[in-house]
């Protein structure tokens, strides 16, 4: 689940524990934990809603001073039913944080982040990439995502997902503007010597 605008600061922040959204079905559950643009959140009650039964106090919750300006600021198909989506910030350590401090990589370990790697360059429609955005992150840490993009000839998004894959793996941090490599990806490319970056040509 993404937040729009100022509501990701908001939840972030803690002033607003409850979203809503147009959906066909919902798209998040009850007792899980999501990472968000906004944080970790930790959701805890997912229901449809009649829009014609929301109070002041829902729109209050989710950042808005009406159900009226709340209704006409949701995004989605008007067709769709409305979920309420009630949450609050997640307190648990990020289980990728303890993964991106742990550089002590046996021969075991190495032979698993390989074949993390492997399989994700075996599902890629633009060739094997992993070794090689290790490497530029490692030689251009703090660097925007889209001049990194650009420097592979790829759009600035799909870039980033393949990114965070890697983050996925405990291998990069993101940083507030662009990223950088974790303990563990440093580890990673001087046991493996992984290859130079590809540059555009």
């Amino acid at each position: 689940m993404r937040f729009t605008g100022p509501d990701a600061r908001a939840a972030a922040e803690g002033r607003i524990s409850v979203q809503f959204r147009r959906w066909a079905a919902p798209r998040v559950i009850a007792g899980r934990t999501y990472r968000t643009n906004a944080g970790r959140i930790d959701v805890t009650s997912v229901r449809e809603i009649d829009p014609a039964k929301l109070t002041k106090a829902d729109a209050r919750r989710a950042g808005r001073p009406s159900p009226e300006q709340l209704l006409s600021e949701l995004p989605g198909d008007p067709a769709h039913p409305l979920w309420r989506v009630e949450f609050t910030l997640a307190t648990d350590p990020d289980p990728r944080a303890a993964l991106a401090a742990d550089d002590a990589l046996d021969d075991a370990a190495v032979a698993e982040i390989t074949r993390r790697l492997d399989r994700l360059d075996a599902a890629s429609s633009h060739g094997a990439w992993t070794r090689q955005y290790l490497r530029t992150i490692a030689e251009q840490p703090g660097v925007r995502a889209p001049d990194l993009a650009a420097s592979y000839g790829r759009e600035t998004q799909p870039f980033k997902i393949d990114v965070r894959k890697l983050k996925n793996l405990g291998l990069t941090h993101s940083l507030a503007v662009g990223y950088e490599l974790s303990p563990r990806g440093r580890a990673y490319l001087e046991r493996t010597g992984s290859p130079e970056p590809r540059r555009r040509s």
